[in-house]
């Protein structure tokens, strides 16, 4: 008994380290350089920086929609193909970006952010339908947290230490995260699949068809609706946060180095994973999927909170990136993955993780390129530290209607189910008095 404690307790911790590994590395290829400035370029009337950040989230959002189907539809054999593949292509895209001058450069970040687009979707399907996935989603997902202020550390190191321009910069980090890639991609790939006891905890996954796909949405669609509207409002919110965390530090005129970007960002990461982390304990499904809709209502009033604590001088810049930096995380973190972990087994929906995430995620994405081109025609001369707190307000607000329907439709679904006492795969029949 001890001993396979012992083994299951390994492998989650393999899974965990090597799902970390593989997503925290691949914003090596991703995000290093926006924290260069590539000050006094423009084209087209549009800030050099806002176009390049706009291809690679279009790329990114492109990859969404194809992800729907292909991530959906992905099979176990082919995955290490495809993660690698994905991952080469992405920094063959930053060769040309840096060889290639601007603005004809550009294309080239496009074609960045379509490979990378898929990494997600590829590292969760590892881990999903795990009676553990949980705590690994938990380590996943904390990796975007740390790993993005990490890399970022890495591309202004290289520039203010090894004198690399700003448009080589994203290669050469890109060069440094290669092989521990590779090796955390190897590690990944040797996880076994779930036991028997996975499955009956957490429902069989499987590919889905188009048919199938398209009763899955028409069974949940406003609360499904309701999912994408607020997770498009926190991708804004938190794209915007991670694009320009440079441009918003500037114009709190906080003295800073490198070490910023990450020393604000670990404190979140562990707060959001200490607090997560007790959902592992909650083994019924249906208390655990409503648990995340009351974690989704404050942590977006804490967004709020302290942003509003900030303006009134009650707490330091520092302590404000950090507080609103937590309350906008533990609200996104849960839709990269465990939120609809809980919700197949809560509803013993037949599917996968993949397709539901790449459905939201799709969307969040065409929400943060209107943003930025929102700030460059319609609220240019907003300084970038005004534009990210008026941000935060309009995104509480929307998080806040958006998370109380959606909460309100899932508990309207689950009581007529109850009440049909429904045995159809799709529903499920528990308490909704305690909801």
């Amino acid at each position: 008994m001890i001993k396979s404690i012992n083994k299951k307790s390994l492998i989650t911790l393999k899974a965990a380290f090597a799902a970390f590994g593989v997503y925290f590395c691949m914003y090596g290829f991703r995000k290093p350089f926006t924290v260069a400035s590539f000050e006094g370029l423009a084209y087209f009337g549009v800030d050099y920086k806002i176009l390049i950040i706009i291809a690679q989230a279009v790329g990114y959002f492109i990859s969404k929609f194809i992800g729907i189907k292909f991530i959906s539809e992905l099979k176990p054999e082919k995955r290490i193909f495809y993660l690698f593949l994905f991952i080469a292509i992405a920094e063959l895209a930053l060769l040309g970006f840096a060889a290639v001058p601007a603005p004809y450069n550009i294309v080239f970040m496009f074609i960045n952010g379509i490979p990378l687009g898929m990494i997600w979707g590829i590292v969760f399907s590892y881990v999903e339908g795990r009676k553990t996935t949980e705590i690994i989603g938990l380590f996943l997902c904390s990796s975007f947290v740390v790993s993005s202020g990490f890399t970022k550390s890495v591309g202004k190191f290289l520039m203010d230490n090894f004198n690399v321009s700003e448009f080589w910069m994203p290669f050469s980090a890109g060069l440094i995260f290669m092989i521990p890639l590779l090796l955390f991609g190897f590690l990944l790939e040797k996880i076994p699949q779930p036991s028997e006891e996975d499955v009956l905890s957490k429902n069989k996954r499987q590919p889905l068809n188009k048919t199938e796909r398209k009763e899955l949405i028409k069974q949940f669609f406003v609360p499904v609706l309701c999912i994408v509207l607020l997770y498009v409002s926190l991708t804004i919110l938190r794209d915007f946060r991670d694009n320009f965390n440079r441009e918003i530090w500037d114009g709190l005129h906080y003295r800073f180095d490198s070490s910023i970007f990450t020393l604000t960002e670990i404190p979140i990461a562990v707060m959001v994973l200490l607090i997560l982390s007790f959902m592992v304990k909650v083994k019924n499904n249906k208390k655990a999927f409503k648990y995340y809709h009351y974690i989704l209502f404050a942590g977006i009033l804490t967004v709020g909170f302290s942003t509003y604590l900030f303006q009134n001088g009650s707490i330091s810049p520092f302590y404000w990136m950090i507080f609103s930096g937590f309350g906008m995380y533990i609200c996104y973190i849960p839709f990269n993955g465990i939120y609809f972990d809980r919700m197949i087994a809560a509803f013993e929906i037949k599917g996968n993780v993949g397709f539901l995430i790449y459905v939201v995620d799709s969307f969040g994405y065409l929400g943060s390129v209107l943003i930025l081109l929102y700030k460059n025609f319609g609220s240019a001369k907003t300084s970038w530290l005004n534009f990210y707190i008026h941000l935060n307000y309009s995104i509480v607000a929307i998080v806040l209607l958006t998370s109380i329907i959606a909460f309100l439709s899932f508990k309207k679904k689950a009581k007529t189910n109850s009440d049909l006492n429904s045995k159809s795969n799709q529903y499920i029949n528990f308490d909704t008095s305690k909801i």
